[in-house]
């Protein structure tokens, strides 16, 4: 057994048992992404690719000369299965990547396209020799040989340049992505001066590796804190919606009502019940809610305060349009916020305006109130003051593709816009 056979045999052998524990681990996962899904794809065929050539290794040893029939098929097959392994890869890159359809949609259409000539280029080779033939049983390459490898070039290149420029990829992925394209050009140069030892192959477990935990366990890891991370915000919303003072102020009033206006205090009780039932079940809500719904919660909420504070709480809806979703407790915490913030801080009181309408492409809920608004300078957001909007959003950005802008200025009063995808 030579040299290069028993390094080749080596290098197959220790890559299929990386690739099975690598797959072991994602088909062991409960709940799979959709990006491991087209990632277990990949190392199950990159897994069959190093048992292909691993068989061919071990049937060469007893023939120092097999066919040219056996070497031509044995050759075509493994430059059909590297261009499968960059199709999957690339299958993966994308549904990984976060892009814009229309893009995503272009870069498939060159995938496909590139993929179906390259393959039926490599088996018209059987008939042309174009690219490598067989002299002898001898694998021998053609001048053109290089050509055979365009539609992997292309592909690293489409995915080195959309992983370094990408935003929202971190460096870690960016640096993991980048590595599998390069590392083939290495392969190539080192392949040139070993020839007959499967530097390519060591090359791919190592571009595996960087892949794997550099991407995959990296990306394990951050959905583990954002998990924690919504917990957390859970739980402050929780703390943030449970106010004892309002209850305690909501029933008081109630209480008084009794002897006044019975019918009124029933009224408002039944008012209070819905506050509180809405408030419990938007807490556990994993999914988005129809606006109409979060409108009917604002205004139970504000029914209650206008018993308290009568006309010195004024709230006026302007609704244009109502057919859309939102995240649960996304517009009554905000219209709450105008009211204890804004209007009840002069002595007068002031009004609310809750308005909704459309754009091309967006929903818009915007809360305006003519309180003592602030200096937009001088509030740090992301204090531990404004847990509430704070988890709005967060809940915006995690449920309802929603973006959230704030306007105010001193003694005029405060406008917030939030925006959702249609």
């Amino acid at each position: 057994m030579t040299n290069n056979a028993v390094f080749n045999a080596a290098v197959c052998l220790i890559g299929i048992f990386i690739l099975l524990v690598h797959i072991v681990n994602v088909l062991l996962k409960k709940n799979r992404r959709k990006d491991e899904n087209t990632l277990l794809n990949f190392l199950i065929f990159t897994a069959i690719h190093f048992a292909i050539y691993f068989t061919y290794t071990m049937i060469k040893i007893p023939y120092k000369n097999p066919s040219n029939e056996f070497t031509m098929g044995f050759y075509t097959v493994f430059y059909i299965c590297n261009n499968v392994e960059v199709f999957l890869l690339f299958l993966y890159f994308m549904v990984y990547v976060e892009m814009s359809k229309k893009a995503k949609k272009s870069m498939q259409i060159v995938n496909i396209s590139l993929f179906f000539v390259f393959i039926v280029l490599d088996i018209v080779n059987i008939f042309t020799r174009m690219f490598f033939t067989s002299i002898e049983g001898v694998y021998t390459r053609a001048p053109t040989m290089v050509i055979s490898q365009g539609y992997q070039f292309v592909m690293f290149a489409m995915i080195l340049v959309v992983a370094v420029i990408n935003k929202k990829l971190t460096i870690r992925e960016k640096v993991a992505f980048s590595l599998y394209c390069l590392l083939p050009l290495g392969a190539i140069v080192a392949q040139n001066l070993l020839p007959g030892y499967a530097i390519a192959y060591l090359f791919i477990i190592v571009a595996i590796e960087v892949l794997f935990f550099f991407v995959n366990v990296e990306k394990n890891i951050l959905l583990a804190q954002e998990r924690e991370k919504a917990k957390d915000a859970q739980i402050k919303m929780m703390l943030s919606q449970i106010q004892p003072h309002f209850i305690y102020n909501s029933l008081s009033s109630i209480s008084t009502l009794i002897t006044l206006d019975p019918e009124k205090a029933q009224k408002a009780l039944d008012d209070f019940t819905e506050y509180l039932r809405s408030n419990l079940s938007s807490l556990t809500a994993r999914e988005r809610v129809p606006f109409e719904d979060e409108l009917r919660h604002t205004k139970t909420y504000v029914a209650l305060e206008q018993i308290r504070f009568g006309e010195r709480v004024k709230v006026i809806y302007d609704i244009k349009v109502s057919d859309f979703e939102v995240p649960p407790l996304t517009i009554q915490p905000l219209v709450e916020n105008a009211v204890k913030h804004g209007i009840l801080k002069k002595v007068e009181g002031g009004t609310v305006i809750l308005s909704t309408y459309e754009t091309e492409d967006r929903y818009v809920v915007e809360i305006k109130d003519d309180g003592v608004g602030f200096d937009m300078e001088s509030v740090d957001f992301k204090s531990n003051e404004h847990v509430g909007l704070n988890n709005i959003r967060y809940r915006l950005a995690k449920m309802g593709s929603g973006e959230f802008e704030t306007q105010s200025k001193p003694m005029e009063g405060t406008t917030v816009r939030v925006s959702f995808k249609k």
